[in-house]
């Protein structure tokens, strides 16, 4: 039998840059855009705030775009402030590279095992789902799941008793699946 665990978000992560303003590192979405006009081509941003200072800063979304190429449902979650657009956006590789920005997931996301109770079985096959492209150890994930040390899991790993065709070394955002025999 297969269980299913889910790394899902709780909140959006924070954005790390340097504030112009402080000697902070770190800023968090705010969830508002802006969106200004010049004339044919539109401009819009991300408002991100200063975790330190309360600074605002902005990350580029669009840049001279011309009005006709943006979708008109686009157009409209800008300017309704859309939230999940703010964490589609985020998480968007080349928003990330424009702006030059890396996420910090660090306490933004959890770990839902669905409640079962899986160490009475002998062999445990569990696949994990990400509901969005958060970069987690596999290891944190097992220990987690399963309320052992991470030392612990280590061990499993080295004595063959955890087994998985994805790299459980490093950081995974993509869906994997592991198996444990007790």
């Amino acid at each position: 039998m297969l269980d299913t665990w889910v790394v899902m978000p709780t909140c959006l992560p924070l954005v790390l840059r340097p504030c112009r303003a402080c000697a902070s590192q770190r800023f968090r979405a705010s969830g508002k855009f802006r969106v200004n006009a010049h004339h044919k081509l539109l401009d819009a941003w991300l408002l991100v705030l200063c975790t330190a200072c309360g600074d605002t800063a902005k990350l580029t979304v669009l840049e001279r775009t011309n009005v006709r190429s943006v979708r008109p449902e686009l157009l409209d979650r800008l300017h309704a402030n859309d939230l999940g657009l703010a964490a589609e956006l985020l998480q968007d590789p080349v928003v990330q590279r424009r702006n030059r920005i890396v996420l910090d997931w660090g306490d933004a996301w959890r770990l839902d095992t669905g409640g079962s109770e899986l160490l009475d079985r002998e062999v445990i096959d569990v696949s994990v789902r990400f509901a969005a492209r958060i970069p987690v150890r596999p290891v944190r994930l097992i220990a987690e799941g399963f309320g052992l040390s991470r030392a612990e899991t280590g061990r499993l790993i080295a004595e063959g008793r955890l087994v998985s065709a994805a790299r459980l070394s490093g950081k995974l955002s993509g869906d994997f699946t592991f198996t444990l025999k007790r």
